[in-house]
């Protein structure tokens, strides 16, 4: 029996073990919701249904998916029967589990893999019943007597919607109902901008196309409104591709990822459940609904049961039958959505407010503790919280040049923070929260990191797109000459032609003040005044002088965006950097790991905290202000986009302020190549504190209540409420560990002497 080991630095020693019909990489629904947020206090294994042949002998694929998630694929040879099959998949779960810790939670969306798995013992067994599979196409005529010995071997039942709850509470003691839920920041990215309320209709659809949906519906919606475009996105099983009607403005792009979806639902009007009313759909609860609302679109939906009983009076949801009832819906939600009054989607957004996954996950995990044997919490010299370069960095020197026990915790699935990078779809390396170029004029700080990372030589530029033209940024003599046709041919040149714009300002107080006093207002209309609304939702005459700091001219023509002595890519990147870093046996890793989950599960002396330093004190003087971003990763189908690795957009009439191209920054070649459009936010993970006077007195007041945390080290961007480049980051990260090195030194002397 062959099996492939992954990595064990994440997760920790309680097991739960899933067994899914759905494959994990197929459609993002409740399975994954669901297993991703119980991951923060499980090792989670998600067992597929098998794959039969292209292999000799029994086997098992194990991959890793986000939040340390691993995935496990069994392979069985072809022509096995129905009984030698069941005995080869007992025999590679035995195999699997003896590997393992012993099982804390098994968990079922399908009774047909009890038939392998019934002799395994786990503290708890969970039946999360999400659809009634025995109504579906092709169902084994044996699933219902397997259904019967789950319930029965079941601690828990959980139901996926109101209506089969009622379907399995006669049937089992504890059945309890957690209906569908929602990520609503994820989905209400699809409200950025503005539509055009001129253009054509879009209605949309997505979700998996298979028994369930009702074709003959699709087919009269087309040909009721053919200047409406109808777009189903999904994938198609179960029913023949040849069997969907074709109309030319009825169209079927195909899958979508979770992380697309934003994106797709930005381009509709309405969004439409054209569900069939039939025994497939009696007791679905679909996430679409939710999803749907949080995207901000009205929904038309036939009259599916938990879809009426839940929505059937909130006005952003249409309910109709099929037919002409249906397309009548539809002109309703149409007119809704582009009308002037937004009274529906307030009224929407209420009912999100009390719907989450996150809420549905600790309800279920409450409902599972009472099962579990209570642990002896685990001790640690020191817990890092936060894997990004502040806690990689104190993680690294605490284990390695202290010599501590390090438990390090992220509540994201992955190291790096946000300079974690990734190969994409494309096999293109980027970077999942936009671009990080490195560059430092300290000795200390590059030396430091060359420990972990071999360095691609790369010197970063910029341009800016302004008046048709891209023109290198920070403004130098080729920006001028470009723009105004200046001739300037010397640094002389330069300097006086920006002395003749200059505008000074007797006192400077904002960052408009900085530079108008040194360029003038039609270089800071063109260059500054755009782009600093965009990316802090202010005036730059309300942000503080230090704002511009990132923003300076040159008279010469050194186009390279940054001048210190050091710039350099790492070779195999960032996220390859921090994996070398962290590769300690003194360090112990756990990812979508929340502090406040750890924090009473675990024993240590020292806390080195990263995060918010509002949020370590529960925000008791209220949030200290952020800004953020969102990020719409695409590939191209060309091999290069654009000339350099960044174009900035001052326009505010453009609603990104840049456009990434990673291949300038990896050196990779591909005929393809994938690119990053950067849009402000004012919510979402915080990226700058907002450099206002009140905001800095606010932080003040945390910044106090520190001085009672003796045994805290507070590190880091957030914790500092500062905003630090990389180098900065990992430079105040090595003097904090010093200082607190000598500390340690200096007791130790004392005692000695004693």
């Amino acid at each position: 029996m062959a099996q492939t080991t992954p990595s064990s630095t994440i997760g920790n020693g309680e097991l739960l073990l899933c067994f899914s019909h759905l494959r994990w990489d197929f459609v993002f629904q409740r399975p994954q919701h669901l297993l991703t947020r119980l991951a923060r206090r499980f090792a989670v294994v998600v067992w597929e249904e098998a794959e039969v042949g292209a292999t000799a002998a029994p086997c098992l694929r194990v991959q890793t998916r986000s939040g340390g998630i691993r995935v496990v694929t069994p392979h069985v040879p072809d022509g096995l029967d129905e009984e030698a099959t069941r005995l080869t998949l007992a025999s590679l779960l035995d195999g699997f589990l003896a590997e393992e810790p012993p099982l804390s939670v098994r968990w079922y969306y399908t009774p047909m893999m009890l038939a392998f798995s019934r002799d395994v013992v786990a503290a708890c067994t969970v039946y999360d019943c999400m659809d009634e599979l025995s109504a579906f196409r092709f169902a084994p005529p044996h699933l219902l007597q397997l259904e019967d010995e789950l319930l029965a071997a079941a601690d828990l039942v959980f139901t996926g919607g109101w209506s089969l709850y009622e379907a399995k509470r006669g049937r089992h003691a504890s059945v309890h109902a957690f209906p569908s839920s929602v990520d609503v920041p994820h989905f209400a990215a699809a409200r950025t901008g503005d539509r055009d309320d001129h253009a054509a209709p879009v209605f949309g659809f997505f979700g998996v196309i298979d028994e369930r949906m009702d074709l003959a519906l699709l087919a009269t919606l087309a040909d009721a409104r053919p200047g409406w475009t109808i777009e189903v996105v999904g994938p198609v099983v179960k029913i023949d591709p040849a069997d969907l009607p074709r109309r030319a403005n009825l169209h079927y792009p195909g899958a979508r990822s979770y992380d697309a979806l934003p994106a797709t639902i930005a381009r509709w009007d309405v969004a439409l459940m054209p569900f069939a009313i039939n025994e497939a759909t009696r007791f679905i609860s679909p996430t679409k609904t939710p999803e749907y609302l949080a995207a901000g679109r009205p929904v038309v939906s036939t009259p599916v049961t938990d879809v009426v009983r839940h929505y059937g009076e909130v006005a952003a949801v249409r309910i109709a039958p099929a037919g002409p009832d249906f397309v009548a819906a539809c002109d309703e939600a149409l007119a809704l959505a582009r009308g002037p009054d937004r009274a529906w989607r307030d009224a929407a957004d209420a009912l999100l407010a009390a719907t989450s996954w996150d809420d549905t996950a600790a309800a279920m995990l409450a409902a599972i503790a009472p099962y579990l044997p209570a642990a002896t919490p685990e001790h640690y010299d020191c817990l890092v919280v936060g894997a990004g370069f502040a806690g990689a960095v104190m993680a690294e020197r605490l284990a390695a040049g202290s010599g501590r026990r390090v438990l390090v915790v992220d509540r994201r699935p992955h190291i790096a923070g946000n300079a974690y990078d990734v190969a994409d779809a494309a096999g293109i390396l980027i970077h999942q929260y936009g671009p990080h170029i490195f560059h430092t004029n300290s000795a200390d700080v590059f030396e430091y990191l060359s420990r972990f990372t071999g360095w691609r030589p790369y010197e970063h530029r910029v341009l800016a797109d302004v008046r048709g033209h891209q023109v290198p940024v920070p403004i130098n003599r080729t920006t001028l000459n470009t723009l105004f046709d200046a001739g300037l041919e010397t640094e002389a040149d330069a300097a006086a032609f920006l002395a003749a714009r200059a505008e000074p300002v007797e006192t400077i107080h904002t960052s408009e003040d900085v530079v108008v006093s040194s360029v003038g207002q039609e270089l800071y209309r063109l260059f500054f005044r755009g782009y600093t609304r965009k990316q802090w939702g202010l005036d730059p005459s309300e942000l503080d002088k230090a704002v511009t700091a990132r923003v300076p001219t040159r008279t010469c023509t050194d186009d390279r965006y940054f001048t210190d002595t050091y710039q350099a890519m790492p070779d195999k990147g960032y996220t390859a950097m921090f994996a070398a870093m962290l590769d300690h046996p003194n360090i112990t890793l756990r990812l979508g790991t929340d502090f406040a989950t750890i924090k009473d599960a675990v024993t240590y002396d020292l806390l080195v905290f990263t995060g918010p330093i509002d949020e370590y004190f529960g925000q008791r003087y209220g949030p200290l202000p952020y800004r953020s971003l969102r990020f719409e990763h695409r590939t191209l189908p060309v091999a290069q986009h654009q000339q350099v690795a960044v174009v900035n957009y001052p326009d505010e009439a453009v609603p990104y302020t840049r456009v990434t191209e990673y291949k300038h920054l990896t050196g990779q070649q591909s005929p393809v190549t994938s690119v990053t459009y950067e849009y402000p936010s004012p919510t979402g993970d915080p990226y700058y504190p907002i450099p206002r006077p009140e905001n800095q007195a606010l932080f003040k007041r945390y910044e106090a209540l520190t001085l009672a945390e003796p045994d805290v080290l507070f590190v880091g961007r957030l914790a500092t409420y500062r905003y630090y480049n990389m180098d900065q980051v990992v430079g105040q990260a090595l003097a904090s560990w010093r200082r607190w090195q000598a500390r340690q030194d200096e007791a130790t002397m004392a005692t000695a002497a004693e």
